[in-house]
């Protein structure tokens, strides 16, 4: 059973349980790793005490400790496994001894030990002998818990071809016989950006779900945050640890203000501003200084200057558009991507009208990893009713729904659909959604 398949299955026994399984999956996986110092193995007895779970705790209840319960009975899935298979046990035990040989990593002071386990994985997932793409992916899938058309979502890519990768990673790990060990305080910076990548990655399905019936997982969002403060108290001089957790709560800190009362989207435009968090974006507001003083700007300090320039507006009409698309400008130089053109795109837009944003978007039309990325052609049908092309709208906004992956996204879309064509078929009748 896979570790996507658990998530249906945990649902049947009922939300409760299902929340367990979400928070302790990642400390579960952690400790094994670390105990028998084999990814496949703890990945299989994880998954193997998951499912006992879901025969036991139906019948039993919930124990009162289910994270110690989920790892006793994983820890016994494991030990029989070895007994059962000497060849598999031998090499481990080989790993084990060439990571002795290597020695241990080296000390930390007390103040930059990773109190962790989840976090500690992060890092030592984070190793150069893997491609840095690779890495992000392999953690995002096995430590943090993202499924593989999650973590697809984040890199713009087939679902497919990133299962590829995240077995590539896998085997790299054996072929190389990397170990399994948290690396030392002089490690730690040259693994940083993967982390941070893979923190945000979280926060970001979290932030706007890629699939299921809420626009929203805010447990994610919160995890995200919670191991970015963690990074911060232990790295407090590196600026772009500062700069994530600011924009991660400058942007959650809208969380309450884009769902509407029966759960629909509420776009930017829309928000009751006065449901923002404000002692969350002054704390936000706080970490941008710290981010962009002291040396050149970094890729999510720069982005949490951006973050901090809505928060800090009355109204969208009253927004700085020219700071926010020379910020935009930063942003692509320091790391060219089709998605930050994109939002540059929907900035210029607000500052020079839709005719200038629609320009630009329709020179991204070639971009392979925008194709199935529907905030493209949501962007696109906007612009295209702003500008009074509803037939051309109408077409864009039918291709967003296709890729769509949130119920209240999906609700939106139809709605605004009906908009440019009032034939439109009603709320459900098209077409399910599907991800590349």
């Amino acid at each position: 059973m896979t570790m996507d398949g658990q998530d249906a299955g945990a649902g049947a026994v009922g939300p409760s349980v299902e929340a367990i399984f979400r928070e302790e999956r990642g400390r579960l996986l952690a400790a094994l790793v670390r105990r028998f110092g084999d990814l496949d193995l703890a990945e299989e007895v994880a998954s193997e005490a998951i499912e006992a779970a879901l025969v036991h705790w139906p019948a039993t209840g919930v124990p009162p400790k289910p994270g110690a319960w989920l790892m006793t009975t994983a820890r016994r899935r494991a030990v029989d496994r070895l007994r059962r298979d000497r060849t598999y046990a031998a090499r481990l035990a080989v790993l084990q001894v060439e990571a002795d040989r290597a020695g241990p990593a080296p000390a930390a002071d007390t103040d930059s030990e990773l109190p962790d386990e989840r976090l500690q994985l992060f890092f030592t997932c984070a190793h150069p002998a893997l491609p840095a793409e690779d890495r992000v992916a392999l953690t995002l899938r096995c430590l943090a818990g993202l499924t593989t058309p999650e973590v697809a979502r984040a890199f713009l890519l087939p679902t497919a071809t990133m299962a590829k990768r995240i077995v590539r990673a896998k085997k790299k790990i054996r072929e190389a016989r990397i170990p399994f060990r948290v690396p030392g305080a002089d490690e730690l910076p040259e693994r940083l950006p993967g982390v941070l990548q893979v923190i945000y990655s979280i926060f970001t399905e979290g932030y706007a779900a890629s699939s299921g019936p809420d626009l929203q997982r805010l447990e994610l969002a919160e995890e995200a945050i919670r191991l970015a403060r963690i990074l911060r108290r232990l790295l407090p001089g590196e600026r772009e640890v500062a700069g994530l957790l600011g924009l991660m709560l400058l942007v959650h800190a809208r969380r309450e203000a884009r769902i509407g009362r029966d759960g629909e989207l509420v776009l930017l435009d829309d928000q009751d501003r006065g449901r923002w968090d404000r002692s969350m974006i002054e704390e936000g507001q706080g970490l941008v200084i710290v981010a962009l003083t002291g040396g050149p700007p970094g890729l999510y300090g720069v982005q949490a200057a951006i973050a901090a320039l809505h928060d800090e507006a009355a109204t969208v009409a009253t927004t700085d558009w020219p700071q926010i698309v020379a910020l935009y400008d930063v942003l692509l130089a320091l790391a060219p991507s089709p998605v930050i053109a994109l939002n540059r795109a929907v900035a210029v837009a607000m500052r020079d009208g839709p005719e200038a944003g629609l320009a630009l978007l329709d020179e991204l039309a070639g971009e392979q990893r925008l194709h199935g990325y529907h905030p493209y052609a949501t962007a696109r049908a906007d612009l295209l009713q702003r500008l009074g092309r509803h037939r051309e709208a109408a077409a864009a906004y039918r291709e967003a729904l296709t890729t769509a992956g949130t119920e209240p996204e999906r609700a939106h879309l139809r709605r605004r659909l009906r908009e440019c064509d009032p034939d439109a078929p009603p709320a459900g009748l098209e077409g399910p959604a599907h991800r590349p």
